[in-house]
């Protein structure tokens, strides 16, 4: 028996039936980037987490590395359409290759090789709907503009878009599944949210309605937040759809009682893991309070419940409707404060200016909260993001084209303090970058509609990290709140037509060092090899060594056994007369 072990840049090897090596040849070395050692890296949904934290640990992004950051100009990344929404990665699919997601205003939704940019999918699922078919509105056209949800167990992709029925006129926000892998419809989908979403004596109208906040798969349920359009017109409410994964016609649905409230900011829907919770916006002429200026906790089958527990408003809410100061500007981000008391808590961002904080586990009513700060001169809307360091634990957010640091405090209660300013030059919402959650934090953000460049900065000074970069990284219509995400030693961004790859320096795997080829026993096939520690690496196999890679059996990825030290078994192969094997980068 032959076993070939080879590369399309790294080495070749035969191996008789007995295990004794006949001879290995280096070929060449080959680009790959940065992995936690741990296994494969998704990024799901925005801001990487539930918590909607913003945080990305990735051993590439040292300071100096960060600070040599620059655009992969061998990356394609050309899409079409207007994009507001964050792009998503998703590792493991076919061949082992890994994959961008963008969507589009267009209601074009694109799945992009995540090494070299090109198309693997594309598909438009349906007419976007013209501005002026709709009462107001910003958009033209208007079609998916909240950030998608990956739920890897079952490969599916599930986002809002809204359409207008070709013969009726009809306006309509359809949720849709998208198989991850060819993106061809899943069954039972999409979803008719005009149709079937309904909470008491209140009926979804989409024509009025908006779908701007980034989904949430919390259990084994899809949550979609919808809040108005740009102008605020019309007859709207605040709305928390939820879908079951596993029956798209169980739709439960939970909407403010008084008019307006939405549920509108990027962030969209928060969770610990086991609720939504969410922010609302102004409500009108509501003479008591009717879910509108609030964080909100509701259970997975979207009731309100424990009275006072589970939501939260400020004690001058009614001056905040008169205002239009929405505290639901930006999404609740849920900070956990290790030392406080209490420890568990969400961080609300005003268009007031102000910084709330709040007891997660009973949020208080129309209270006072446990601590509140003014931290800008402006209205705050975007989406924040919360890391730690030795110092301790900060919140940053993006106002008036700078961000904005805040360390919260470790006390009874706890506190906020401002500790730095620096100058995004835009209006996008900030990420974060750490090698393994506490140090090297760079803090990430975007000149949206701005310098339209990318800028990093340290996390616990706020000094500069990463100031823009050249004439090559110079990105191109970049639009307000957007936000990135980091990835194997990649920084993506998602903007119109285009998605743009940044990658930080010192990513090229060695020259692979086979150190071990056998046949086990049991007859199974192993292989094992040094390299860079935190590098990913797929096998492939077949029994016909001429057939084309693309016909060749992906086995998964080359576990890490020690930091450097990969090693795959192939239980597959057990007494197979040929095995031929391909080990490759995404």
């Amino acid at each position: 028996m032959n076993l070939v072990v080879k590369n399309k840049t790294l080495a070749l090897a035969s191996l008789t039936r007995e295990g004794s090596i006949l001879g290995i040849s280096c070929l060449l070395t080959f680009l790959s980037v940065g992995l936690p050692a741990d296994g494969a890296v998704n990024v799901t949904q925005h801001h990487n987490h539930l918590s909607r934290d913003g945080l990305y640990i990735d051993p590439a992004f040292t300071t100096a590395n960060a600070a040599g950051l620059t655009r992969d100009l061998a990356f394609s990344g050309l899409i079409g359409g207007n994009v507001y929404a964050q792009p998503l990665y998703i590792e493991g699919g076919l061949r082992g290759r890994a994959i961008i997601i963008a969507v589009t205003e267009s209601n074009d939704v694109f799945a992009l090789d995540a090494v070299n940019g090109s198309i693997v999918w594309e598909t438009n699922v349906a007419p976007p709907v013209a501005a002026n078919a709709l009462p107001c509105g910003n958009l033209s056209p208007f079609g998916i503009s909240g950030t998608p949800v990956v739920d890897l167990p079952s490969r599916a992709l599930f986002f809002d878009a809204i359409t207008q029925v070709p013969i009726s006129g009809t306006v309509e926000h359809l949720i849709f599944s998208l198989n991850v892998e060819t993106g061809l419809l899943n069954p039972g989908w999409p979803v008719n949210v005009n149709s079937r979403a309904v909470f008491g004596a209140i009926t979804f109208n989409s024509l009025a309605q908006g779908e701007r906040g980034a989904l949430a798969i919390i259990g084994t349920n899809l949550y979609v937040p919808y809040g108005g359009l740009y102008g605020d017109c019309d007859t709207y409410y605040g709305w928390l759809v939820g879908v079951s994964l596993s029956n798209p016609s169980n739709v439960m649905a939970w909407a403010t009682s008084a008019i307006k409230g939405g549920i509108w900011s990027v962030g969209g829907v928060a969770s610990d893991g086991a609720d939504p919770f969410v922010a609302t916006g102004n409500t009108l002429n509501a003479s008591s309070w009717g879910g509108g200026e609030s964080i909100l906790h509701l259970s997975p089958g979207l009731s309100l419940s424990n009275g006072t527990m589970n939501y939260w408003a400020p004690t001058n809410w009614k001056t905040l409707d008169t205002n239009d100061t929405d505290i639901g500007g930006s999404g609740p981000l849920l900070v956990t404060v290790p030392g406080a008391t209490p420890s568990n808590l969400v961080v609300a961002l005003g268009k007031d200016g102000n910084a709330y904080l709040l007891n997660r586990t009973n949020l208080g009513g129309i209270s006072l909260p446990l601590a509140q700060a003014h931290v800008a001169g402006g209205q705050i809307i975007q989406a924040a993001a919360t890391y730690q360091t030795t110092n301790g634990t900060y919140v940053v957010f993006g106002n008036a084209n700078n961000l904005y640091a805040l360390l919260i405090g470790a006390s009874n209660p706890p506190t906020i303090t401002s500790v730095w300013t620096a100058a995004e030059n835009g209006r996008g919402s900030p990420f974060v970058t750490s090698t393994d959650g506490t140090n090297n934090v760079v803090v990430w953000g975007i000149g949206s509609e701005g310098d339209q460049r990318l800028h990093g900065f340290d996390g616990i000074t706020g000094t500069n990290v990463f100031t823009g970069g050249g004439t090559n990284e110079l990105m191109a219509n970049t639009r307000r709140f957007s936000t990135g995400l980091a990835a194997r030693g990649r920084i993506y961004v998602a903007n119109d037509n285009q998605v743009y790859a940044f990658t930080v320096p010192g990513q090229t795997v060695t020259s692979i060092n086979l150190n071990g080829l056998s046949i086990q026993p049991s007859g199974n096939f192993q292989l094992s090899f040094t390299n860079k520690p935190g590098a990913l690496f797929n096998v492939f196999a077949t029994t016909n060594v001429a057939a084309p890679l693309t016909n060749w059996t992906w086995l998964g990825e080359v576990p890490e056994v020690s930091s450097g030290q990969f090693q795959f078994t192939d239980t597959q192969g057990a007494g197979t007369s040929e095995r031929f094997y391909v080990v490759s980068t995404p």
